[in-house]
């Protein structure tokens, strides 16, 4: 009988995705608390992007395990663990160490993922579905009749965003290169393109008064264009800086200075609101309520997902051991939707 391996994708510092190196060990065992999920997708996300680059605010020393999420199933529960959890298909947010064949996790941070919901299809809504739930929800708190602005509406989250907006009775503003247009109207999504100059104006044009919630991945100074589009009482959600992607030097400087900028905003007496988002706010101080909170955001999604209020846009799916691949595709701009890692 064949002993199994665990495979894994090893980040060694900064490389060209052909840096990327495959280990082979043992397969672990649960600890007491823990799951040991064989990983069945996973997802390349603008996160290893810019870990492999050493610019993902926070992250860990080289070499490490990226991998911001997965979905798997259960093969093994630790002590003190619900037994029935094994064989279930679980998802979870890890930030680091899914792309592997085998991933220990803490049973806390799993959740079931519906019956007649795929392991990639689920994947492509766990990081990018928190992300945008919480967003949509928590920060800006969109309901119905409200008009946002999404950045990227045919990326990974900016997907999500644009079907939960819509899902909630908003109207959606859409900003994508001319190709995506066709489909983000079959939608029901003002597009605007991006590429075709005065970004504002084109925005004005649709909402001559202003959005009541802008959504910008974007950063650099293109942010300030967000903030100004804001009618009285909007709100500015800010997750990141892939303007800045390809720059030099320290990767916590664009978010220190959208950070300076959330700060100054905020404390102008203007009845507006700007958040820089960071899906991990919090856990380091209120890691109980944390986890509560992403259980249950994870839930909705993903309920949301087996319904059909979102669909899952998996762009490809490859094997792990072209993880290489995958990640020149994610970073080509080419695709629609996530690129999915599988066994």
């Amino acid at each position: 009988m064949d002993t199994v391996e665990r495979v894994e994708v090893v980040l060694p510092g900064k490389v060209e995705p052909e840096g990327l190196q495959l280990h082979r060990g043992p397969v672990p065992a649960p600890a007491a608390g823990q799951v040991l999920v064989a990983m069945e997708a996973t997802g390349v996300s603008f996160a290893e992007q810019q870990m492999r680059r050493g610019r993902y605010y926070d992250q860990p020393a080289f070499p490490f395990v990226p991998g911001y999420d997965l979905v798997g199933t259960v093969l093994a529960a630790g002590r003190g663990v619900d037994p029935g959890l094994t064989g279930r298909r679980v998802a979870a947010m890890t930030k680091t160490g899914s792309w592997a064949s085998h991933v220990l996790l803490d049973a806390a941070d799993v959740v079931e993922v519906p019956d007649g919901v795929g392991a990639a299809e689920a994947e492509t809504a766990v990081v990018n579905g928190i992300t945008a739930w919480q967003m949509l929800h928590r920060k800006a708190r969109v309901r119905a009749g409200h008009t946002v602005l999404v950045h990227g509406a045919n990326g990974g989250v900016g997907s999500v965003l644009v079907q939960l907006a819509l899902a909630a009775g908003a109207r959606v503003v859409g900003t994508a290169s001319p190709r995506h247009h066709d489909a983000l109207r079959s939608l029901g999504v003002f597009p605007v393109d991006y590429r075709a100059g005065d970004v504002p104006a084109q925005v004005r044009e649709i909402a001559p008064g202003g959005v009541d919630a802008v959504f910008d991945h974007v950063g650099g100074e293109g942010v300030l264009d967000s903030w100004r589009l804001l009618a009285p009482g909007g709100t500015l959600v800010s997750y990141g800086s892939a303007a800045t992607r390809d720059d030099e030097g320290s990767g916590a400087w664009p978010v220190l200075r959208l950070l300076g900028r959330v700060w100054w905003w905020n404390a102008l007496p203007n009845g507006r609101r700007a958040y820089f988002f960071n899906v991990w706010a919090g856990r380091a101080y209120a890691k109980g309520r944390f986890r509560a909170r992403l259980r249950t955001d994870l839930t909705q999604v993903l309920t949301a997902l087996q319904r059909g209020e979102i669909t899952a846009r998996v762009a490809a799916e490859l094997p792990l051991a072209r993880a290489a691949e995958a990640m020149r595709l994610a970073e080509s701009g080419t695709v629609a939707g996530k690129v999915v890692l599988v066994p």
